[in-house]
């Protein structure tokens, strides 16, 4: 009988989510061999995941949104959607979507709760949608996965989930992200145009990630000679405008180089080469980049709220995100202070192993168990 993995996230290439359920899902097939089938809807133009073609899988055929409100009326209704997931084992939803199934346990992971705490950051209907569903499917799930003890707090705090229901299971960085030769970091220079000193953010490009007090401490570090470009590397989310105009108006905006998404063959150089990597976001419920970074040996410059002290450990300077002049002091520290950098590149580079995504798979496959017991 199959156990399904939902992997959404990962063939829409939705940015964390989609990184956590391809990677999740590779550690979990040796694990769990043929036991384990995908699930996912399969708009046009949507591939399986490469390398995993030989995988199960079973689709639906529906747009984002229509998908979405079924999978919201058939839990409203108690449909049981079985006959999409024949044999079904247990299922686990991965990106706060849950499929409504009959007398089968269920997993359901939680990346975060940003849209209660940050409201005017998310898209309204977005933002409807998850407050209407999020507290029913985190009910209805038999147990919950949080990717960090912030989002835990939140969702217990949120919506009543007796803290036992919910297990603590860490991201980490893939095993490509470690430090690069030299000339590995110079061909991702001249491929994507980048000068020999540059910052390097990683997100996707909305309100919450904080890129317009970053463009305001760029300027000031640029004026200064400490650098020569900042490195934003992500798609267009959400929200975006203000950040663009500003952007548009910005003295420097000729030296913030937006190389949009950019493949995994070539990332590990981009951060690489990077003097280091600015994270000013306000929120997030785990912060991968962070680890990416610091596997790849750049020193890492980040929020000191949420979920990211967690991942950062002391390995990195954290700084109030709210305030320009500390995320600038932050990074000039790192810029000007080349012990402090190498140190917290060595100790980046200690904190990044400390998280697996083999240790996840084994304790992701650990709760199967225990509930398929």
């Amino acid at each position: 009988m199959p156990i399904y993995f939902d992997i959404s996230a990962a063939v829409h290439h939705r940015a964390g989510l989609g990184r956590y359920a391809a990677s999740l899902a590779r550690e979990l097939l040796p694990l769990l061999g043929d036991r384990l089938a995908f699930f996912y809807n399969q708009e046009q133009g949507i591939a399986p995941l490469a390398g995993l073609e030989d995988v199960p899988a079973r689709t639906v055929s529906l747009g984002y949104k229509p998908w979405r409100m079924l999978v919201w009326a058939g839990q409203l209704a108690h449909v049981g959607f079985n006959r999409l997931t024949p044999g079904v084992e247990l299922f686990h939803a991965t990106e706060h979507l849950l499929l409504p199934l009959r007398d089968v346990p269920t997993v359901l992971t939680v990346h975060d709760l940003i849209f209660r705490r940050y409201p005017q950051h998310h898209k309204p209907l977005n933002r409807w949608y998850l407050n209407a569903t999020l507290p029913l499917f985190c009910r209805r799930a038999t147990r919950i996965i949080a990717v960090s003890e912030q989002s835990k707090r939140d969702v217990v705090a949120a919506y009543g989930i007796p803290p036992e229901k919910i297990s603590v299971i860490y991201e980490a960085a893939d095993a490509r992200f470690r430090p690069q030769p030299p000339e590995a970091a110079a061909e991702a220079r001249r491929r994507y145009h980048l000068p020999e000193r540059y910052l390097l953010f990683v997100g996707t490009i909305e309100p919450r990630k904080n890129l317009g007090r970053l463009l305001q401490s760029f300027e000031r570090l640029r004026a200064e000679g400490l650098t020569d470009a900042l490195v934003i590397v992500g798609k267009r989310g959400w929200l975006y405008d203000d950040f663009l105009a500003q952007w548009e108006a910005s003295p420097d905006r000729a030296a913030v180089i937006f190389p949009g998404w950019v493949d995994d063959v070539d990332l590990p150089a981009i951060y690489a080469g990077a003097q280091a990597l600015a994270f000013p976001s306000i929120f997030e419920g785990f912060g991968l980049p962070i680890l990416e970074a610091m596997g790849c040996g750049t020193p890492v410059a980040c929020s000191q709220t949420s979920s990211l002290p967690e991942v950062a450990g002391d390995a990195a300077v954290l700084f109030d995100p709210q305030d320009v002049d500390a995320l600038t002091d932050a990074l000039r520290r790192l810029l000007s202070d080349h012990g402090l950098a190498e140190a917290l590149a060595a100790r980046g580079l200690a904190q990044a192993a400390r998280f697996s995504w083999a240790r996840a798979a084994q304790e992701t496959a650990a709760l199967y168990h225990e509930l398929l017991r």
